[in-house]
């Protein structure tokens, strides 16, 4: 079976605006080891996981030896939303877990940044455009919030 290729160039695709996608940030003024555990810590107080970390900087190091500022994944999970998610969209599996990022922006200043896969879910086809997904998204936002504003108490 030959592929055809969809050379358009010209065409532009529409880019979400930052609260189509659930974007968070935050700057906080510590190390990077200790803005991840503070991290950790906020996002634990509001009811999140961690289901998996590592270090983005020391793999890339290790595999194809990049020289790369320190960037750290938290795959936080709030189990209840993640269940319920499950039951409206099993494709939800393919964005999970909820990525916070940290990555130093210079030394003592660490950047914190969120998406939120309960937004971009739909967006991606991935999701339904419903009621149910709408007070999910509401939910998993509010928990989302409250995480970083338990940051702003570093």
């Amino acid at each position: 079976m030959a592929l055809e290729s969809n050379d358009d160039s010209d065409v532009e695709l529409p880019t979400p605006s930052d609260d189509e996608i659930g974007k968070k940030q935050a700057t906080l003024e510590m190390g990077h080891e200790e803005a991840i555990e503070h991290v950790r810590e906020a996002f634990a107080e509001a009811g999140f996981g961690v289901a998996v970390e590592f270090s983005v900087s020391d793999m890339l190091a290790e595999k194809i030896g990049a020289d790369r500022d320190p960037y750290y994944v938290l795959g936080a999970c709030n189990p209840e939303m993640a269940d319920r998610g499950l039951d409206m969209s099993p494709e939800l599996g393919g964005l999970m877990p909820c990525n916070v990022v940290v990555w130093e922006a210079e030394p003592g200043r660490q950047h914190v940044y969120h998406v939120s896969i309960m937004k971009i879910a739909p967006l991606l086809g991935m999701a339904p455009q419903d009621e149910d997904w709408e007070e999910l998204i509401a939910d998993t936002g509010e928990l989302v919030e409250a995480a970083f504003e338990n940051l702003d108490s570093a």
